[in-house]
C-alpha cells in the first residue's frame, strides 16, 4: 500500500510572514501530524499478531529498504513541571536494570523478525532521559544493538540521543561518540534563572556550553537545542536573553516547541501557577522574537518549531524535496520502516502502525509471555496512504503536485479533494495557500499555519472519536 511519490525540489524557500493578528483569529487545537492517521486514533483491535503479519507481508513483497530504530528510556532523576512525556521518575537505579534487561529481550525479538532485511540507517534514543542509564548500561545496549541488527556505516547513518546536560559530563559525551552515536539533542528549554525554577529544571548556561563543546570535540556531527516558549515566567525580554545565548551557542539545529499547559492531563503540570503563564499576546510575541532572532542569524525555517543551519542535512534534504515527517519530527531518512522498542513506544510497518503499552508491567508481562507488547494500532487503507501523503508532502515541502499525487493514486485529485480544495479556497483569501494549476502552494503566511492546512485533509477530523485533547497550532 505504500505509494512512492517523487519530490519535486523546491527552488525557492519564501520567508516566515507573521501577522499576529490572522494567527490569533486562526490558530486552534490540531494533531502535529507526526503520523498519519495520528496516534489518538489507533484501535486496540490491532495487536501483536497484526504486527507479524506487518512484517511478513515486507519480506514477501523482498523489501529491503533500510529501517529506523527508536528505543525508549523512560526514567527520569526528577520532574519537570511542563513534561508531558510517558516517563517514570524515580531514583532506585535497580529499576533501569531490569528495564534494560526487558528492553534487550524486545531488541532481540525485532532482531529476529526482521532477519535479513534488518540495516539500520537511523537510530533515536527518547525519554524520559536516555543518559539515565549509566554508561556501562548504555555500551550494553548498543552492543546488543549491533548483534540484532546491521548498521550502516558511521558517515551514512544518522544516530542521535537526547541528552539532559545536568545528567552527563564532558567526559561521557566522548563515550556516547565513541558507542556511535553521532547527532545529539540537548534539552535547554530556557536559561532563565525564575523560569528554571518554576519548571523545576535548574540549568546552568556554563553547564549546557560545557556539553556543547564537548560534543564538539568527541566529533558528533550535529549538535541540537530544544527550546520552549509559553513556560511560567517567561516574557519576550526573556526569551530575546534566552536567544541571544542560543546563538551565541551556535546548535546545528533549534527546535523552538509551543508548551501546551494540560494540567487535567498531565499531573506535573498541576505544579505550575496559573498566575505566572504568559498570556497570549506575550507567547506570541515569544514567537515572533524565535523567527526574526533565529532566522536574522542564519537559521533556516525548516517547518513547524524547526530550524536549522543552511547546511545542515535537513536543510538539505527540505530544499532537494525529501524530508519527511515521523514521531521524532522531521528527517532526512523517508524510505524506511520504523521499529520502536520501550514502552509506549509506537512504530510504523509497511502501510501500518503499532504502539507499544506503556506500563512497566504489562511491558514485562508481554514479553515474559514471548510476545512483543504491541497493544493497539492501525492498519492504512487507501485513503489513508493518500492522505499521509498529502499532508507529509505539505508539511515538509509547503507545497505538492496535483499530477505527481494523480500518478501514484487511482483518483482525479480535484474530484476526490473536492469538499477540501472548497475549504482551501478560504485560506486562499487569507493568503495562507494557493492552488494554481499543478500546484497546492503554502505561502509565506501559511508556514506558521501548515498544522490548520493538513487538517483539512485529515478525515478524522471530521468524524467523532475518543482522543486526548490537541495542542494549539500555533
Amino acid at each position: 500500500m505504500q505509494a512512492a511519490v517523487q519530490a519535486i525540489p523546491m527552488a525557492f524557500q519564501p520567508a516566515v510572514d507573521f501577522d499576529a493578528g490572522l494567527i490569533s483569529r486562526l490558530s486552534k487545537s490540531g494533531p502535529r501530524y507526526t503520523s498519519y492517521p495520528t496516534a489518538d486514533r489507533f484501535s486496540d483491535g490491532y495487536g501483536y499478531r497484526d504486527y507479524l503479519h506487518a512484517v511478513a507481508d515486507r519480506r514477501t513483497r523482498g523489501n529491503a529498504r533500510p529501517l529506523s530504530l527508536y528505543l525508549h528510556i523512560p526514567f527520569c532523576d526528577t520532574v519537570c513541571y511542563y513534561c508531558a512525556c510517558n516517563k517514570i521518575v524515580t531514583k532506585n537505579r535497580e529499576k533501569a536494570a531490569t528495564y534494560l534487561a526487558y528492553l534487550k529481550r524486545e531488541v532481540e525479538m525485532q532482531g529476529s523478525l526482521f532477519a535479513g532485511m534488518n540495516e539500520v540507517e537511523q537510530l533515536h534514543f527518547g525519554g524520559g532521559t536516555p543518559t539515565y542509564l549509566s554508561d556501562a548500561q548504555m555500551g550494553e545496549l548498543m552492543d546488543h544493538l549491533r548483534r540484532c541488527f546491521r548498521f550502516a556505516a558511521d558517515e551514512v547513518g544518522e544516530y542521535s540521543i537526547e541528552v539532559d546536560p545536568r545528567t552527563v559530563s564532558a567526559g561521557r559525551v566522548h563515550s556516547l561518540r565513541a558507542q556511535g552515536f553521532n547527532r545529539i539533542s540537548l534539552g535547554v528549554q530556557d536559561f532563565d534563572a525564575d523560569v528554571q525554577k518554576a519548571v523545576n529544571r535548574i540549568q546552568p548556561e556554563e553547564e549546557t556550553r560545557a556539553i556543547i563543546a564537548a560534543a564538539r570535540g568527541a566529533g558528533f556531527r550535529s549538535v541540537s537545542i530544544d527550546l520552549i516558549y509559553g513556560l511560567p515566567k517567561q516574557t519576550p525580554a526573556t526569551m530575546a536573553e534566552t536567544l541571544e545565548k542560543v546563538v551565541a551557542a551556535d546548535p546545528d539545529r533549534i527546535a523552538v516547541y509551543h508548551y501546551a499547559h494540560l494540567p487535567q492531563l498531565f499531573k506535573p503540570q498541576r505544579r505550575i501557577l496559573e498566575e505566572d503563564m504568559p498570556g497570549s499576546d506575550a507567547k506570541l510575541a515569544m514567537l515572533q522574537l524565535c523567527i526574526e532572532r533565529l532566522t536574522g542569524a542564519g537559521y533556516v525555517y525548516i517547518g513547524m518549531d524547526h530550524f536549522a543551519k543552511p547546511g545542515d542535512e535537513l536543510a538539505i534534504a527540505q530544499r532537494q524535496g525529501r524530508l519527511h515527517r515521523n514521531f521524532q519530527g522531521y528527517s532526512t531518512h523517508a524510505d524506511t520502516d520504523l521499529v520502536s522498542c520501550g514502552v509506549s513506544a509506537i512504530g510504523a510497518v509497511g502501510a501500518t502502525y503499532s504502539q507499544n503499552v506503556k506500563t512497566l508491567d504489562a511491558y514485562y508481562d508481554a514479553l515474559d509471555r514471548n510476545e512483543l507488547p504491541v497493544v493497539r494500532g492501525a492498519r492504512l487503507g487507501m485513503d489513508d496512504v493518500l492522505r499521509r501523503t498529502v499532508i507529509q508532502k505539505l508539511m515538509c515541502q509547503f507545497e505538492l503536485s496535483i499530477s505527481v499525487i494523480e500518478q501514484a493514486f487511482p483518483v482525479v485529485f480535484r474530484e476526490y479533494f473536492k469538499d477540501e480544495l472548497a475549504q482551501l479556497a478560504a485560506m486562499e483569501e487569507d493568503g495562507l495557500v494557493s492552488v494554481n494549476g499543478d500546484w497546492v502552494s503554502v505561502g509565506a503566511r501559511g508556514r506558521l499555519l501548515i498544522r490548520n492546512v493538513c487538517m483539512v485533509f485529515d478525515r478524522y477530523l471530521a468524524t467523532p472519536g475518543a482522543g486526548p485533547r490537541y495542542s494549539k497550532t500555533v
